[in-house]
């Protein structure tokens, strides 16, 4: 499929920059070119370009890429201006190249346009989207794997799995004379196990998916002067937290973002759990439960010999929630009970 305009738009980010990109993609993009040139581009060669104003006023020199339909991102004819990436000269580009015939592109243009032309599914189509926004090396990776086609190819074969399944019970209902026993058939039965098992390794995948993209959620949860804030400082590789021997030194949510093994956490430090003692309190526990409810993951940190009476209020609290304990204060057992 071809749409008959021509879209153009500035491909890099917004703000300064050393380059900045103009890209066009349709029917005209090939004129474009040749008026900016002043001859027709080599397909996929980078050109040394003088791009001028239609009154031969210059506005940069730069380079000019020609990219002809069908071997481009969008499938269509495609242009690409690379020059100094100030936003006032990219502007003028895009105002020049819209003035040779194109128009500004709507958010996400291109990539529909790929879509169209079978360039891209619509899982590849939000990869793109995914590895733009992400925000850890994880992230990356997985939106990578998906770009590539991995989770396509798995869609794909829960497609042929159902497709499999669907002939079977459509043959049961088309020929009933034939007494076949759908419900007891072996085959089918397993197909539709087969096909549950990998519609939930999917589903369970796309949760994970999504917490890379956005990071994961993790709040430290347990008693006043259990350690939680020594973690956080622990895990920041810096005094994030003040950590004194006054239990209850944590009144408020302390937020901190940071990086493990590429996976980016959103940790929440929060007041210890127990019975408030004034309304400061109140609300340090209140919002405490609140950070709780909405994390992915809880580290409960705990005295050695006072674990399992904490894991049960989390629990309380939050009984579908994940829960790693942090056991702290070891030393002030006995011998055989730390071990």
């Amino acid at each position: 499929m071809h749409v008959a305009d021509t879209i153009a738009a500035v491909a890099t980010a917004p703000g300064a920059g050393g380059v900045g990109i103009v890209r066009v993609s349709g029917t005209q993009a090939g004129a474009i070119a040749r008026a900016l040139l002043g001859r027709t581009p080599r397909a996929r060669h980078a050109h040394y370009a003088t791009l001028r104003e239609a009154d031969g006023v210059l506005l940069d020199r730069g380079l000019l890429l020609w990219f002809p339909a069908p071997h481009s991102y969008t499938g269509e004819d495609v242009l690409e201006l690379h020059a100094h990436g100030s936003p006032i000269l990219l502007d003028l580009l895009l105002r020049r190249v819209c003035a040779l015939g194109a128009r500004p592109a709507r958010a996400g243009e291109f990539s529909e346009r790929a879509y169209l032309n079978g360039k891209l599914d619509l899982a590849q189509a939000e990869a793109i989207a995914d590895l733009i926004a992400a925000g850890s090396e994880a992230a990356v990776r997985a939106a990578q794997r998906a770009l590539a086609g991995v989770f396509s190819a798995r869609v794909s074969e829960l497609q042929a799995l159902l497709t499999g399944a669907r002939v079977q019970i459509e043959a049961a209902l088309d020929f009933p004379d034939e007494e076949l026993e759908l419900l007891a058939d072996p085959a089918l039965l397993g197909a539709l196990a087969e096909l549950c098992a990998q519609v939930a390794a999917v589903l369970a995948e796309a949760r994970r998916g999504v917490r890379l993209a956005r990071g994961m959620s993790v709040v430290l949860v347990g008693r006043p002067n259990t350690g939680k804030s020594s973690l956080l400082n622990a895990l920041a590789g810096e005094d994030r937290a003040i950590v004194t021997a006054v239990p209850g030194t944590t009144r408020d949510v302390l937020r901190l973002e940071l990086q493990l093994d590429g996976v980016r956490l959103d940790l929440a430090d929060t007041a210890g759990l127990r019975a408030a003692r004034d309304a400061i309190e109140r609300e340090g526990t209140r919002r405490a439960l609140a950070a709780l409810a909405d994390a992915d993951l809880a580290l409960l940190v705990s005295d050695a010999e006072h674990w399992i009476d904490d894991l049960a209020v989390v629990r309380a609290h939050a009984p579908d929630m994940a829960v790693l304990v942090v056991l702290n204060k070891i030393d002030l057992l006995g011998q055989p009970a730390a071990r």
